[in-house]
């Protein structure tokens, strides 16, 4: 009896049982490291091996978020350089690829900025601010839609539809009061996003959701062009929340990947967060799970199809150590083994569950 407990003690100890999965989560958040992508934690690295459904910012993740301006139209008797100083003076402000084409496009006509008071951002819509202690509006039609004292003609509301269907992005100028013109910029989508987003669907990702304050317009014809599957334009940022978590709510996991401030409670809200490195805010990759550190969204395949086979090996190496075991187990209650044979075949399981999850490591 004292010699088959010893039998059962060293076959029910469960060392490859407890270091296979830490080995394989190890090996595999060491090799996203070496290739440019920062995962937190083993939790992301297993949640991500899940998902199949994956959102999208456009601008900044989706497109390359440099803007620039196209073209400028003024309008009751104000001037190009007007307008386009005005804007500029308000959005040097601003951290936005918006408001960056603005002021380069004002510093290379050379023009000479009034100063601007203090900017109110008005999420989603535009910002805010005063020069001369007179209130100057910058932002799409809907900021002006829900502000009490301004009124939209016709000519600039057709204005703005012409540009837009044209798929550019359009920004309204006022100052006191007075409509000054229209500045419409365009984006470009990434180079090789199209293939990029192929790949994720070969990897089993079966929804590709953009999520954008840009006007439905825009986004669709960004989407045609990088091959999403689904639009979701005109969105605040507590709109993208709930869009996150509609589709939780339908899928169960939800990847997110964004830039901007304003995509924190997405990012914050999804399964998993995912921020763009080289161009995401510092809240964007505080409140991310993962992160590209290069800024490379040809990175995310990599990350999915190293967490897939994460998750691959995990359940492998789950089934080996609990296999060996339960036959251990079977042997030593009929003392069909020695002491020894157990001892061997025990450590030996441990050895294979940590060489199964170091070829992680090799993974490309």
């Amino acid at each position: 009896s004292f010699y088959t407990g010893m039998l059962l003690l060293v076959a029910a100890s469960p060392c490859a049982l407890a270091i296979g999965t830490p080995a394989a989560v190890l090996s595999g958040i060491a090799q996203a490291a070496r290739n440019g992508v920062l995962i937190k934690g083993g939790v992301y690295l297993e949640n991500m091996g899940t998902i199949k459904v994956m959102a999208f910012d456009k601008t900044g993740t989706l497109t390359e978020g440099r803007f620039s301006v196209t073209e400028i139209l003024p309008m009751n008797g104000s001037t190009a350089e007007e307008l386009l100083a005005i804007a500029a003076a308000v959005e040097q402000q601003s951290s936005h690829p918006v408001a960056a084409a603005v002021v380069e496009a004002a510093m290379e006509k050379q023009l000479s900025l009034p100063r601007a008071g203090n900017l109110e951002n008005v999420a989603g819509k535009g910002v805010m601010s005063m020069i001369d202690r007179r209130p100057v509006l910058v932002g799409s039609i809907k900021l002006f839609q829900d502000t009490d004292w301004y009124s939209l003609d016709k000519d600039l509301e057709d204005a703005i539809s012409r540009l837009e269907a044209e798929g550019k992005t359009t920004m309204a100028v006022s100052h006191d009061g007075k409509f000054l013109g229209i500045l419409a910029l365009a984006d470009t989508p990434r180079p090789g996003i199209h293939q990029i987003l192929d790949k994720l669907r070969e990897l089993g990702i079966q929804k590709l959701v953009m999520l954008t304050g840009d006007n439905q317009k825009v986004a669709e014809q960004i989407a045609r062009q990088v091959g999403v599957t689904d639009v979701n334009a005109d969105l605040l940022p507590e709109d993208k929340l709930l869009a996150i978590n509609k589709l939780k709510d339908a899928y169960g996991t939800v990847a997110m990947t964004g830039d901007g401030v304003n995509d924190a409670p997405a990012l914050a809200t999804a399964t998993v967060g995912i921020a763009m490195g080289g161009a995401g805010t510092a809240v964007a990759l505080e409140t991310a799970d993962i992160a590209l550190m290069a800024d490379d969204l040809g990175k995310l395949p990599f990350a999915v199809g190293l967490s897939r086979a994460a998750r691959r090996i995990i359940v492998q190496n789950l089934a080996v150590s609990l296999g060996v075991i339960l036959m251990l187990i079977i042997t030593a209650l009929s003392q069909s083994i020695a002491l020894t044979g157990t001892v061997i075949i025990h450590e030996g399981s441990t050895i294979v569950v940590v060489l199964n999850a170091l070829r992680l490591l090799r993974y490309r």
